[in-house]
């Protein structure tokens, strides 16, 4: 137990291992004994909800980011009032439930109760069901073939043992925890808000540093936790911070200095994707064993990362058919299509005999330092991705790759705005790392503490 907070008085076996002692005039009871099954259908007309981790229970519309399909016909749909539980059985171990605060209908596939409105305040039975400690027991309670598949039978959930406390207090709890969670969630919000301005402010600096050159990087300023950044001004010499500007004719570079260049990519290295009888089928995929690893959009992130946790792999026939789009260290690979397109990465490391699928373009033979080629195609895509995002599947075609213009300063300058670079970036990951730590611990915390809250381990 907490000895820093409040307890109750006195406390008494709950019953169950997992949920330890509660308080002494608390009740031990099975979930089925306050709520039972429903399954009102026929109501097309009512407002469809969905059910989320993060919130409980929603209307469906009042998010994008939905991508479940509401079905044509709705008449099966199961009819929900407000104060009923509804629990996504195939992700109820994630915490997928809530009580609803509105009248609508939800998949046939979700578990709907009604619960007995005169022992249970529902802001209660909401914070306890989602607490961790009633989420480890879900996850014990579901089954199937795959992860992503597990499901919890209702017959199962009802035997849960839930903590009822008298009604009042139900209610007091309720309030506590949300008063407490809107301040934590307050300061997560604040935290999540610098991480955003932190990597603003690193592409600013990148920006500038790979259309102004590094003398641009001194003094800009510091960051917190992380000290000043004005000390890491010019590098092998050199620097750029009076040197006379130029315009350079691209609009989202802007004025370069008078003695770099702006080159477009197929003069200085050579691009290829997938094409005609060298397509990509899904007849090609093979196991580990049969082929060479094959890169594609989901295997980049936004920071220029890629990450092979989940390989995929092609036939060594296809492979080596296609000579010209085999990946080598310090290639670089561009997503040219769909939602992801304009993602960009440096192939920082040699990984053996691999390939790209079609949503790729390989950029090889460069002829400059990579490391810099690669920041400057992040800055200008930026600008050249304002134009083919309002098409209806964003696309950059090989044509409009091979046309990307970057400035280009002398090779030494290159590899000195990168080494700067590398610098602030390194500085600002860590600043974004400590910020992240923090928000983890007031997760921690807020998680525990409606544990504890809801199971009577801290009294309100």
């Amino acid at each position: 137990m907490n000895n820093k907070l409040p307890q109750y008085p006195a406390y008494k076996p709950s019953g169950v291992d997992w949920l330890g002692e509660i308080p002494e005039h608390w009740d031990a009871v099975s979930l089925g004994s306050i709520m039972e099954l429903k399954s009102d259908k026929n109501h097309p007309d009512f407002e469809v909800l969905s059910v989320y981790r993060e919130y409980g229970v929603i209307k469906k519309d009042s998010r994008d980011d939905n991508h479940n399909a509401t079905s044509l016909d709705t008449s099966n749909y199961k009819a929900v009032e407000p104060g009923d539980l509804v629990v996504n059985k195939m992700k109820a171990w994630q915490g997928s439930m809530g009580i609803s605060a509105y009248k609508g209908i939800v998949s046939p596939a979700y578990i709907t109760c009604k619960v007995n409105a005169e022992k249970i305040h529902p802001d209660y039975l909401h914070q306890l069901l989602r607490s961790n400690l009633y989420i480890g027991e879900y996850n014990r309670l579901s089954y199937g073939v795959r992860v992503g598949q597990w499901d919890m039978h209702y017959e199962d959930f009802k035997h849960i043992t839930t903590t009822i406390p008298p009604k009042e207090e139900q209610i007091a709890i309720a309030k506590f925890i949300d008063t407490k969670t809107a301040l934590i969630d307050q300061a997560i919000g604040i935290k999540e808000k610098q991480i955003e301005l932190l990597k603003e402010r690193r592409q600013i600096l990148i920006h500038r540093a790979v259309t102004r050159g590094v003398g641009s990087l001194s003094g800009a300023g510091s960051l917190s936790g992380t000290g000043s950044l004005s000390g890491v001004g010019s590098l092998s010499g050199v620097e750029t911070t009076n040197t006379r500007l130029k315009e350079s004719g691209v609009e989202w570079i802007g004025e370069i200095p008078e003695h770099w260049e702006v080159k477009k990519l197929k003069y200085i290295l050579k691009s290829q994707g997938r094409i005609g009888f060298k397509g990509y089928t899904t007849s090609d995929l093979v196991e580990k064993e049969d082929g060479a690893l094959t890169l594609g959009a989901t295997h980049l992130d936004w920071d220029g990362n890629i990450d092979i946790s989940q390989p995929v792999y092609i036939s060594w026939r296809k492979y080596y058919e296609s000579p010209e789009i085999m990946v080598s260290k310090n290639d670089i690979i561009i997503v040219q299509r769909g939602s992801t397109c304009g993602k960009v990465a440096l192939i920082r490391h040699d990984l053996g005999p691999t390939t790209i699928n079609p949503s790729l373009v390989l950029l090889k033979e460069i002829k400059a330092n990579a490391d810099y080629i690669f920041l400057g195609i992040k800055v200008v895509l930026k600008g050249i991705l304002n134009l083919v995002s309002t098409t209806a599947i964003p696309m950059l075609s090989q044509f409009q790759i091979n046309n990307i213009e970057v400035p280009i300063p002398p090779i030494n300058e290159q590899k000195s705005i990168v080494m700067q670079v590398e610098i602030v970036t390194k500085r600002i990951a860590t600043a974004i790392s400590l910020k992240e730590q923090e928000i983890e611990k007031l997760k921690e915390y807020k998680a525990s503490l409606i544990n504890e809250v809801v199971t009577g381990k801290i009294k309100v």
